[in-house]
């Protein structure tokens, strides 16, 4: 009788390797189109698509693209440990993104945008660093 949740004639070793036949230099490129589509998104959406009218812009940028700065330079560089805290970083943008969801109606969309880059991000991040060979 199968696992539940497996397919019949699969087993756990085989969706492994299925993971680890994947070179890591994808992980790294999925994590830095996460990073870069979060970063241009989060410009976007304070700037141009719906300003905040009770905070200056600057402020709301302060806030919320300088976590992103932080691991940019080593994530470019391909650093496990920069990666890592960039999975990190990325959950709380999925957590701003889910509640804003939840909250606002005419930001649904953004917020939505927000959630699946923060993922592509974590688990590009996180599977970068689990199979990088310098890790």
């Amino acid at each position: 009788m199968p696992r539940a949740g497996l397919a019949s004639g699969t087993n756990r070793s085989t969706l492994k390797t299925g993971f680890m036949n994947i070179k890591p230099i994808y992980y790294h490129y999925l994590a830095l189109a996460g990073f870069f589509g979060l970063f241009a998104l989060l410009m976007l959406w304070h700037t141009v698509l719906a300003p905040s009218t009770r905070f200056p812009v600057a402020l709301m940028l302060l806030f919320t693209v300088t976590p992103l700065l932080l691991p940019m330079r080593g994530l470019l560089a391909g650093k496990p440990k920069s990666s890592a805290w960039a999975a990190y970083i990325s959950l709380f943008y999925f957590i701003h993104g889910s509640a804003e969801a939840y909250v606002s109606t005419t930001e649904r969309l953004y917020a939505s945008l927000e959630m699946m880059l923060s993922l592509m991000l974590f688990l590009g991040a996180a599977l970068y660093v689990r199979f990088s060979k310098h890790g």
